[in-house]
């Protein structure tokens, strides 16, 4: 019922996930990532797999290592899929053999893509190709671009209805957490989002606390003017803004 794409990004050392299914709200039980390992739990998707993993993979041990005991162990496991990146970079994918077809699996330099219910392979290869040809793109527009390419290919056979992405820079908590849970263009409406984003928050986030420096950056200073320049360079390239916000006038 979905596919997602795990990456490490090898420029900053982000850890990313984006899920895509028609399935509501699969942004909210899919993905179990942190600073330094991801999970995605899905087909039938079992959370204590997300949950267990990602603290194990954190602690150290072996992604193939994990999985192969989460699967050793669920009575389930022939319905469920999950693919997955410790601590070190490596990665493990399970598709289990009752998994609605098309259903499988791809690891790839520095990133993984599973799926299930899919119109074909091709979902999860055009994926990864447009994946690894983005180099060089921001890595949320990377990875967001390389989801619409499976989709381009028939992505979940059902259709769609949601969409979910979480990065992770060095933290333990998300440096960003989009999703949309219930849309007829879910991965469109994460590009938008991405974009609104642009505008003011991932210049707002770069003062906020870390494990490094506790406090972060407590005064607006750079802020700001981060912000203002984002303002004119996309008014001058003639872009509007595609917030949906309004204002009150106070």
């Amino acid at each position: 019922m979905t596919y997602s794409l795990i990456a490490k990004d090898t420029e900053t050392g982000a850890v990313g996930l984006i899920v895509a299914s028609r399935f509501f709200a699969c942004g909210a039980v899919v993905p179990y990532l942190n600073a330094r390992v991801a999970v995605a739990s899905q087909a039938f998707c079992n959370p204590v797999w997300g949950t267990e993993g990602r603290a194990r993979l954190d602690a150290g041990e072996v992604a193939d290592v994990v999985l192969a005991d989460l699967v050793a162990r669920d009575e389930g496991r022939a319905i469920r899929q999950a693919h997955m990146m410790d601590a070190k970079g490596r990665f493990a994918a399970h598709t289990g053999a009752d998994c609605v077809d098309w259903a499988g699996h791809l690891i790839g330099a520095n990133h993984s893509v599973s799926g299930n219910m899919l119109t074909g392979q091709r979902v999860i290869e055009a994926t990864s190709q447009a994946y690894l040809s983005g180099e060089g793109v921001p890595f949320a527009e990377r990875l967001i671009t390389a989801m619409q390419a499976g989709e381009a290919e028939g992505g979940d056979k059902r259709g769609r209805q949601a969409a979910g992405l979480v990065i992770h820079d060095g933290q333990d908590h998300p440096w960003l957490d989009l999703r949309a849970d219930d849309h007829a263009d879910p991965l469109a409406e994460l590009s938008r989002l991405w974009d609104v984003a642009c505008e003011r928050y991932i210049h707002f986030a770069k003062g906020m606390p870390s494990r490094e420096r506790f406090s972060g950056y407590p005064t607006r200073d750079g802020i700001d003017a981060d912000i203002a320049a984002a303002e004119a360079r996309r008014k001058a390239e003639g872009r509007a803004s595609r917030s949906h916000a309004t204002e009150t006038g106070l």
